[in-house]
């Protein structure tokens, strides 16, 4: 699975119809509320969107017939296997009806075109742990914690030396415990959180 590095936008008119797609990447299901939120303008006449973030997802097609907007639009992401992503198609309306399969295809396409021309990243499902380690270890566990691709989100100093707290990747976390254990000779050890 993918995501974005940034937000991307892409304009199009189709018919008179403009229509312009803001996608970016979001971590939890509130931050994709507030970023279709931010990015929906209230002038014009629909602001469709859909996100995904893992097995969660939701469309909307705000006044558009059933099916052909929201839909479309969670296709294009769900058809470029990325996840963590929202995504807005504004539409203002000139005065020409799509129809149902211009619709779909308007929304979908305009999401699609927008998201194929946003850097990706990869996703790298991780697991939160914590170390606790004597400082004389500390700068050694440190290095080579980075390169197994484990994240210190947060550091804490107790009198003898410290606590980590880290974000390993999944398929790194038994190889993380076996370096820690081997480096300290055993007076450190990973705790995987559940």
């Amino acid at each position: 699975m993918f995501t974005l590095q940034r937000i991307e936008t892409y304009t199009q008119d189709i018919k008179k119809s403009r229509f312009l797609a803001v996608c970016g990447p979001v971590p939890s299901e509130q931050a994709a509320k507030d970023f279709i939120a931010e990015h929906s303008d209230l002038t014009a006449n629909h602001n469709c969107w859909a996100f995904r973030i893992g097995q969660t997802y939701r469309f909307n097609d705000d006044g558009e017939p059933s099916g052909t907007a929201g839909k479309p639009i969670l296709q294009a992401i769900d058809g470029q296997s990325l996840d963590h992503i929202a995504i807005v198609v504004i539409r203002w309306f000139g005065g020409t009806l799509l129809g149902s399969g211009g619709l779909i295809r308007a929304y979908g396409g305009t999401a699609a075109i927008c998201l194929r021309a946003a850097e990706k990243i990869e996703v790298i499902e991780t697991i939160e742990a914590t170390v606790d380690c004597d400082f004389s270890d500390l700068a050694l566990i440190k290095a080579r914690l980075a390169g197994l691709g484990a994240v210190i989100s947060a550091e804490a100093f107790t009198g003898t030396g410290a606590s980590l707290t880290l974000q390993i990747p999944k398929g790194a976390a038994q190889a993380a415990a076996a370096m820690i254990l081997d480096l300290s000779r055993g007076r450190a050890v990973l705790t995987l959180e559940d």
